[in-house]
């Protein structure tokens, strides 16, 4: 006679939960935030205002140059995404882009008249900035506010200095059209690296586990710090991160331009930390998503585009602008 009991796991299935599918996954990424449809409902709001006050808004053309005009601040934004979540902040952005595009444009001019080698010096110089921001930060433990107020005075500076603030003309036909005038079956490429920098930044913040230990370092560094966390290093590779960003969006810009100047899109960096604090990322660390600083991008140039469309005064535009932003964050913060 056997006088053993069967286990009750030979005998039932234990019962595992379901996975969700991939739809529900994507889904469950797009609603993020702690109010989840608060953004994208402010946007179509947006849409349809514009749409019925301006017979212009609503066309391909026009919605294509709202993401051309919006690509500066949505690449850079990407980047300033991991600063933020990280708790730093980075001021510098937009010195640091225009220290980029001369970087590139002197480049071509003086070493080799070739798109890559103004690619590699403009993304390079944007990453030499934004590590030393993180070095500065980290290791000699001074607020990021002020190691980048520093910091956006100093590329600035040299930015003028480089050309004694002479712009610098860009020739190179390859350059231009790559960065700045070309299509990819009719979608500007402006676009397109918009598009690319928000793939780039979905994968790495919330697929990698830098993405994860970014979280950890901004929502609770003491904690991060026992689990073994390295978090000089997270915190200055996202400083390095948005430096590069800052770099690509200065090509951009002077492929556009055809030239390189050092005092372009000064006040950019103040676009920038709206777009990213308006998509739900949160100024106190650990918090936000790389679709929510796309939206918080696209709804402020939706915003100027209308307001421009309907012949709003500059000066207003900044007031209802202010106001819109300020409103939005109230109501979708924590």
């Amino acid at each position: 006679m056997n006088d053993s009991v069967p286990s009750l796991a030979t005998d039932q299935q234990v019962s595992q939960p379901p996975q969700p599918s991939r739809a529900r996954r994507l889904a469950q990424l797009l609603l993020q935030g702690d109010r989840p449809y608060a953004l994208y409902f402010a946007f179509a709001i947006l849409l349809v205002v514009f749409s019925v006050a301006s017979p212009w808004f609503l066309s391909i053309d026009n919605f294509l140059n709202i993401g051309r005009q919006t690509a500066l601040v949505s690449i850079i934004a990407i980047g300033m995404t991991f600063v933020i979540i990280a708790r730093q902040i980075d001021l510098s952005v937009g010195s640091t882009l225009a220290l980029s595009g001369m970087s590139a444009a002197l480049a071509m001019a003086y070493i080799g008249d070739n798109w890559f080698i103004g690619a590699v010096a403009g993304i390079g110089t944007g990453a030499v900035v934004g590590l030393i921001n993180g070095v500065i930060t980290t290791r000699l433990n001074i607020p990021s506010f002020l190691v980048t107020l520093g910091t956006l005075s100093a590329a600035r500076g040299l930015a003028l200095l480089l050309t004694t603030t002479r712009p610098v003309i860009i020739t190179n036909d390859s350059f231009i059209s790559i960065f700045g005038e070309g299509d990819i079956a009719g979608v500007p490429v402006p676009i397109i690296w918009t598009g690319l920098a928000v793939i780039g930044g979905i994968l790495l913040l919330h697929y990698s586990v830098f993405g994860r230990q970014v979280y950890a370092a901004g929502g609770n560094p003491t904690a991060a710090l026992y689990s073994g966390i390295n978090i000089r290093r997270v915190t200055t590779l996202a400083f390095v991160l948005t430096g590069m960003l800052a770099g690509v969006a200065a090509l951009v810009l002077s492929a556009r331009s055809h030239a390189a100047r050092p005092d372009v899109v000064q006040g950019l960096e103040l676009d920038v930390i709206a777009s990213v604090t308006l998509g739900g990322c949160s100024l106190f660390g650990g918090r936000g998503f790389v679709l929510g600083t796309l939206l918080g991008s696209l709804i402020i140039g939706t915003l100027n585009n209308g307001l421009v469309l309907l012949g709003v005064s500059s000066s207003l535009q900044l007031v209802i602008k202010g106001a819109i932003i300020v409103a939005a964050v109230a109501f979708t913060k924590k």
